[in-house]
C-alpha cells in the first residue's frame, strides 16, 4: 500500500513537472513574440518619421537626390521585411541612409536651426533609444528561452514538443566597429 502511494506521488510530481515545463516554454516563446512585436512597433514609428524628415531636408538641400533615394529605398525595405534577418538587414540599411541624411543636413545651418527639423531629430533620437531598448528586451527573452530549451531536463521535453532555439537580434559588422573620436 505504501509503495503504491509512493509510485502515485512520483507520477503526480512527474506530470506536474511536465506541465510546468511545457507552460514555461510556451510563456517564454510568447514573450519572444511580444518582444519582436515591440521592435516592429518602434521600427514602424521610425519609418513613419522618415518622410517628414526627408521633406524637411529636401526644402533646404534639393540637389541631394541620391541621399533621399537611399533613405526611401531603405524605408521601403524595412516596411516589407518579414523575417528577423530581413528586419535586421533593412534596419541596418536605414540606419546608414539616415547617417548620410544627417551628414547632408550638417551642411545647411538654416536647416539645423529649423524648429521642425529639430523636433523631428529629437523624435527620431527618442525612437532610436526605444528601438535599442526593444532589441535588448527581445534578446533577453531569447536568452531566457534558449537557456530553458537547452538545459537538462527541460531540453528533453522541448525537443519532444518541437521547441527550438531562437535567433538573437544582432548588430551588423558596421555597428561593431570602434567609433573614432577626434577633437581636432
Amino acid at each position: 500500500m505504501n509503495t503504491t502511494y509512493i509510485i502515485i506521488g512520483v507520477a503526480v510530481l512527474f506530470v506536474i513537472f511536465l506541465i510546468a515545463s511545457y507552460n514555461g516554454l510556451v510563456t517564454l516563446r510568447a514573450r519572444i513574440k511580444e518582444a519582436l512585436s515591440g521592435i516592429d512597433v518602434q521600427l514602424k514609428r521610425r519609418a513613419d518619421l522618415i518622410p517628414n524628415l526627408v521633406e524637411t531636408v529636401k526644402g533646404y538641400a534639393k540637389h541631394e537626390k541620391e541621399v533621399f533615394s537611399d533613405v526611401t529605398k531603405a524605408r521601403s525595405a524595412l516596411m516589407k521585411a518579414d523575417t528577423l534577418a530581413d528586419k535586421a538587414a533593412a534596419d541596418n540599411m536605414l540606419t546608414g541612409a539616415l547617417k548620410s541624411l544627417f551628414a547632408v543636413a550638417e551642411a545647411y545651418p538654416q536647416l539645423q536651426a529649423s524648429q521642425n527639423f529639430q523636433d523631428l531629430q529629437r523624435q527620431l533620437e527618442d525612437t532610436e533609444d526605444k528601438v535599442a531598448y526593444s532589441r535588448q528586451f527581445y534578446n533577453t527573452n531569447v536568452l531566457d528561452y534558449n537557456t530553458k530549451v537547452q538545459t537538462f531536463p527541460t531540453n528533453l521535453m522541448a525537443g519532444a514538443f518541437g521547441f527550438h532555439t531562437e535567433e538573437f537580434f544582432q548588430a551588423n559588422e558596421e555597428d561593431r566597429k570602434n567609433v573614432k573620436v577626434s577633437f581636432s
